[in-house]
């Protein structure tokens, strides 16, 4: 019999609605519950695409005597991380606090108060390797909440209290804007983590670096240093060319358990390759590099294809496990992995051959199968491509791995903005038009009467959850990416609207700070604030960033101070820990090459509005901002007083409003935006 978790909109909270468990969602009545009856709160926190939350739950919460003392002892509430980011933020500090590492499935017990007293992650159905089984862990806890209350409920206020204090840290006002010695600093820290071998920075496990190797491309497009390109250059041929990338399907897994980007851990997020497809255009338009535009293109049309809802948003991920037909399980990688024997099965003996050199498949893993790589280019392109859609289309009718259909409010915004430009750039009206369906989708679903967003929604039904701090500034992202792209005032005048709840509600007034949720969202044991970056964009640096832009659209003054004040994170992190600051780099080069505010005024739908629209897309300045529009537009103040030139269509070139003479000549447009025409 299905229990309370059968009504959620997240998919896993619904793979959880047949366990015995009897699960309550987080909710004021579920810890109203644990008070009721005097027993502790079982947390447990996790997301569709964990490989090792599907363990723990097939060896634990579907065990009918595991469940069984669950439900005497506890009150069990599950959590989707990805729908409630600020519940997960704060208990996973406390995990981290407690116990030096975090990571999912989260484990928390805790008070009816919500306050923590006990931490995980993953504990197995036995003891294992030095670890207490899951079993052991329930009773212990038991016996302490029943035996040794008041030493409990010592340990959670002290935990309380050390959350609180952590509070503090980014409210002081005495940070400084970021300059042009902080950007360098940041630089000569990245280059010392730098895996000069194999790309990226640090050891295993490494995730793509999105927001930093944006930074890089913004610093060599603003000062011409040759080091942060090729930092850039060389850990994103590293990523497209190994097995984290999927070299028959196109997109990118979360992470590469390894340093050389081989074995992937194999779900795919839609944030990853929203982030990574804008990271491979903004590389090509840099360089012209054509691996770089064939990754981008094909990571926009995996989007399209696996990940595009029928409501016209996008899902949240791929599972990274999938049916071994083999085996006849479940198995991490089943679906992407290839053995000799399976592609001569496909291909025949002589191409088989071929492609197995062509892909590295050399037995990656103990069981004989790889992953498969592109770590040369092929000598015969034409049979290359002609045996990898062979081995797609058999690929195809395998057993695919799930997907987590929730909408998820931030992580469609940079879906949105990566999609426009790449449409614009690659002369691709396809992918704006998908872009536009998604924004069209937040708009009907997200966005409520009274201009506050909800973070998800499923089957074009909104969830319950409040936004959170990405969701406005990742969506306003999006938008000024489509306004920039289609012209149409309304995408601005939107993002102008999140903005000002920005603003208003996460926004501390005295020090510019940011928090992650709302000043009238639920309380939690303390009011989750990040500056730094995780797998996305800090929320902090998002909304400095998307300020930042619409203030060169607005002439604001208001955004533009708020975007600065909030920048002044970036000079206290830029040294320290330049790796989790990325997106705040880079919305600091914005910054400090003004950024640059580009005006195309002409006819709709001529040939010369188009031509001078299109350079300027082109244009590496740093986060430089595109309007076009008809002359005599005043609906966007950028295009206001911007004649027509000797009857053709026209550019102005601005910072701060001060304008250099308008041109009709896309070449000249171009050398002051730094535009190479690669499609020219």
């Amino acid at each position: 019999m299905p229990n309370r978790l059968a009504d959620a909109t997240s998919p896993y909270l619904q793979q959880h609605a047949d366990n015995p468990v009897d699960w309550w969602e987080w909710s004021p009545e579920a810890f109203a519950e644990a008070a009721r009856r005097g027993v502790p709160v079982l947390l447990s926190v996790g997301y569709a695409a964990c490989h090792w939350c599907h363990v723990m739950a097939h060896e634990s919460f579907e065990d009918a005597d595991v469940a069984g003392y669950l439900n005497e002892r506890f009150v069990a509430v599950k959590v989707d991380r990805e729908e409630r980011p600020d519940v997960d933020a704060v208990y996973m500090e406390a995990v981290q606090a407690a116990t030096g590492q975090g990571g999912w499935p989260m484990t928390v017990f805790l008070t009816p108060e919500k306050e923590p007293f006990y931490f995980g992650t993953y504990f197995p159905p036995e003891p294992r390797h030095g670890m207490a089984s899951f079993g052991q862990v329930l009773a212990g806890v038991d016996k302490a909440w029943r035996e040794r209350r008041d030493e409990v409920t010592e340990v959670a206020g002290r935990l309380r209290a050390e959350l609180a204090e952590r509070a503090a840290v980014y409210g002081a006002g005495s940070y400084h804007a970021p300059g042009e010695a902080d950007l360098r600093q940041a630089l000569t820290g990245l280059s010392r983590s730098f895996d000069q071998e194999r790309g990226g920075f640090g050891g295993a496990p490494k995730f793509p670096p999105s927001m930093v190797l944006e930074f890089l491309l913004r610093h060599h497009a603003r000062t011409g240093e040759g080091t942060a390109l090729e930092m850039a250059r060389r850990t994103c041929e590293a990523m497209a060319r190994g097995g984290l990338y999927d070299q028959l399907g196109g997109g990118f897994a979360r992470y590469s358990v390894d340093a050389g980007w081989v074995v992937p851990h194999f779900e795919k997020m839609l944030y990853d390759n929203a982030l990574l497809l804008r990271v491979y255009l903004h590389l090509w338009r840099a360089t012209g590099d054509e691996p770089a535009k064939r990754t981008a293109n094909e990571t926009a049309d995996f989007l399209l294809r696996e990940l595009r809802t029928e409501e016209g948003g996008f899902a949240s991920a791929l599972d990274a496990d999938s049916l071994d037909q083999a085996t006849g399980r479940s198995a991490e990688g089943a679906y992407y992995a290839w053995t000799p024997e399976q592609l001569r099965e496909v291909l025949g003996e002589a191409d088989a051959a071929r492609a197995t050199g062509w892909f590295e498949v050399t037995g990656t893993f103990e069981h004989g199968s790889s992953v498969l790589q592109r770590l040369t280019e092929p000598e015969d392109a034409e049979a290359y491509e002609r045996i990898r859609g062979a081995l797609r289309a058999a690929r195809a009718k395998r057993p695919a791995p799930a997907r987590d259909d929730k909408v998820v409010a931030a992580w469609n915004g940079l879906a949105i903005a990566a999609l426009a430009e790449a449409g614009a750039l690659f002369e691709r009206p396809e992918l704006v038009q998908a872009a536009v369906e998604a924004a069209d989708l937040l708009l009907s679903v997200h966005l409520t009467e009274d201009g506050r967003l909800l973070r998800t929604s499923r089957d074009g039904k909104a969830g319950a959850n409040a936004g959170v701090l990405e969701d406005y500034a990742d969506t306003a992202e999006g938008f000024l990416a489509l306004y920039a792209v289609t012209g149409d005032a309304e995408w601005l005048g939107l993002a102008g609207g999140l903005l000002d709840t920005v603003l208003l509600r996460f926004t501390d007034p005295d020090s510019g700070a940011l928090y992650d949720t709302a000043d009238d969202a639920e309380q939690l044991l303390r009011r989750p604030q990040d500056p730094t970056d995780n797998a996305t964009p800090s929320g902090w640096t998002a909304a400095a960033n998307a300020l930042l832009t619409y203030a060169a659209y607005t002439g604001s003054a208001l955004h533009r101070t708020a975007a600065e004040k909030a920048l002044g994170i970036v000079g206290a992190l830029a040294a320290q820990a330049p790796r989790f600051i990325g997106w705040g780099l880079a919305a600091a080069e914005a910054l400090l090459d003004g950024p640059r505010e580009v005006a195309v005024v002409g006819p709709a739908g001529a040939a010369d509005t188009a031509e001078l629209h299109r350079i300027a897309l082109l244009g590496t300045a740093p986060g430089a901002v595109v309007a076009v529009g008809e002359p005599g537009a005043e609906d966007v103040p950028l295009l206001a007083d911007r004649p027509l030139q000797g009857g053709r269509a026209a550019a102005y070139v601005c910072r701060h409003f001060t304008c250099d003479a308008p041109t009709t000549d896309a070449s000249v447009l171009a050398r002051k935006l730094g535009a190479l025409d690669w499609q020219g």
